[in-house]
């Protein structure tokens, strides 16, 4: 099944708790809007071929910002956010 990052963009939801948890794992205070604007960015600038679906979520990785977003499939809710490990050249 083919992504489709202009649909998920589109729908793209937030929980409260998710807010809290992506703070955590990025070691950062950050407003919601400053996390929705960060996430809607990382999502937007990452290339397609970075975009995996795995049963009924999609992981977004973007190695240039460092993050790996996990958003449910059929909700496009955010589940979290990983900082991933830097490619090695």
């Amino acid at each position: 099944m083919k992504t489709n990052k202009t649909e998920i963009l589109r729908r793209l939801c937030y929980t409260e708790l998710v807010y809290e948890r992506i703070n955590k794992k990025l070691h950062c205070q950050l407003s919601k809007p400053e996390i929705e604007k960060l996430l809607f960015d990382v999502i937007n600038e990452t290339d397609g071929a970075c975009f995996e679906r795995v049963g009924k979520n999609i992981y977004v990785t973007n190695f240039e910002k460092n993050i790996k977003v996990t958003i449910n499939a059929h909700t496009f809710r955010i589940i979290t956010v990983d900082r991933t490990k830097r490619k090695q050249n």
